[in-house]
């Protein structure tokens, strides 16, 4: 499970990642703190996402 976890990780926390930056650059804040924080909490917040998708996957 955890290979799938890892895999699925790459591509959920590009995803989160890029939604987050572009909302950010969306909101206004286009200096180089808020680009940063807002990849690195969807790169965070990919962790439980692709646990939690591996193991319904796993289920199934």
């Amino acid at each position: 499970m955890i290979r799938l976890a890892t895999i699925l990780y790459s591509l959920i926390a590009t995803t989160l990642a890029g939604t987050a930056v572009v909302v950010v650059l969306t909101a206004g804040y286009g200096t180089l703190v808020p680009i940063v924080a807002a990849a690195a909490v969807g790169a965070t917040l990919a962790l439980p996402v692709s646990y939690l998708i591996a193991r319904e996957v796993y289920q199934s």
